[in-house]
């Protein structure tokens, strides 16, 4: 019988890939996994995916395009790896298994996180498209709960700030000027700032308004 859905779990905090791509002199990328150095862990985490997938799912191999959802559980809701950044680990490993042909049989993919200080992980389920699809919406909450706030990373250079609606004018002033509305280049004499000078409209447009 012809397989159609997989599932993987593997324990421990997710790792992601890109913090891992070493290069050589020859500037092709490289991934040791015996040099013992700490770069050696992504290698290991990626043959660790490989194991676990090919244990939990033996003889199956799904050929076809997939439907994957994917949970990840970390171990803390501040520090963790970027979940965007993980897929390509773990698809990595999870090619390298034989469970799927190629990673590019994943056609559609939803990345859910959560928080677990006990027992993190990653669960992956695998749908073929010939025998599932997706069906979601999203819906808004009855009680308002209180938000996980995001901070910028400590070594991300800040942008500089526009304090207030002058500094925006002057900004307006030295760029080439264009009317919110018909798009024309118009001359600053020929336009009409609105919204605290973050809005320009030339005359013509402005009077068509009213």
């Amino acid at each position: 019988m012809i397989k159609t859905y997989a599932k993987v779990i593997v324990k421990g905090s997710p790792l992601s890939k890109s913090n891992f791509k070493l290069f050589n002199v020859n500037g092709r990328a490289i991934l040791p996994h015996n040099s013992g150095k700490y770069h050696d862990r992504y290698a290991l985490y990626e043959e660790e995916i490989a194991y676990e997938a090919r244990c939990q799912n033996p003889g199956v191999v799904l050929g076809e395009a997939l439907i994957a959802v994917l949970n990840v559980y970390y171990k803390s809701k501040k520090r963790h790896p970027d979940t965007n950044n993980i897929t390509k680990s773990i698809f990595d490993g999870i090619e390298k298994s034989g469970l799927i042909i190629n990673d590019a049989q994943v056609r559609r993919l939803i990345i859910e996180e959560f928080y677990d200080e006990i027992n993190p992980r990653f669960e992956l389920e695998l749908f073929g498209e010939s025998t599932y699809f997706i069906d979601y919406k999203i819906l808004k909450k009855e009680i308002v709960e209180e938000p996980i706030q995001y901070s910028p990373p400590p070594n991300k250079s800040k942008s500089p700030k526009i304090h207030n609606s002058k500094s925006c004018a002057s900004l307006h002033q030295n760029d080439k000027l264009h009317c919110e509305i018909c798009g024309k280049k118009i001359k600053k004499e020929n336009s009409i700032s609105a919204n605290n000078g973050k809005t320009i409209i030339c005359k013509e447009c402005l009077t068509k308004l009213f």
